[in-house]
């Protein structure tokens, strides 16, 4: 069952730092699993083990305890670090044919707050939706590669 390349991207957008993503292979189904629930699932391997957590934590640990006991009908999408957010602003700056507008943006993302002053730059610019087009392409890029080296057929 092939997924769709912009499910995957989607969720690539969706990142949080205590969370991880994992696709399974057999329903391409996007589970999410924060950290917490993995580490309570790895140390019991057990169901009723869950039995002092919240109706609403339970589900979730035992969707952990599913990714730690069938891992390889798992994968985990690309995190933040894969993705390397900072890669894409830079490629875009370099892209701008403008060399008043590319320097800008460049400017902007040096330093401490640079997230900040690039999307700010983008907004006085005019130029918000060139970088969500240019973002959105290299997310695709990632996930097309990213299922190509999984062995994951997909829908562009």
């Amino acid at each position: 069952m092939p997924i769709k390349i912009k499910d995957l991207v989607d969720e690539m957008q969706m990142q949080f730092d205590e969370y991880k993503m994992y696709l399974n292979k057999e329903t391409c189904e996007i589970v999410t699993a924060s950290t917490e629930n993995l580490s309570i699932a790895e140390e019991s391997e057990e169901a009723d083990d869950f039995l002092q957590y919240p109706d609403w934590q339970r589900e979730a640990i035992r969707d952990a305890l599913d990714i730690i006991l069938n891992w390889n009908k798992y994968v985990e999408l690309p995190d933040k670090w894969e993705i390397n957010e900072y890669s894409i602003m830079e490629r875009f700056c370099s892209s701008i044919e403008n060399d008043r507008i590319s320097d800008a943006l460049f400017t902007a993302i040096r330093g401490r707050g640079a997230f900040r002053r690039f999307k700010d730059t983008l907004y006085r610019y005019g130029i918000e939706q060139d970088w969500y087009s240019f973002y959105e392409k290299a997310l695709k890029e990632i996930a097309i590669d990213w299922c190509q080296h999984n062995n994951i057929d997909y829908i562009k």
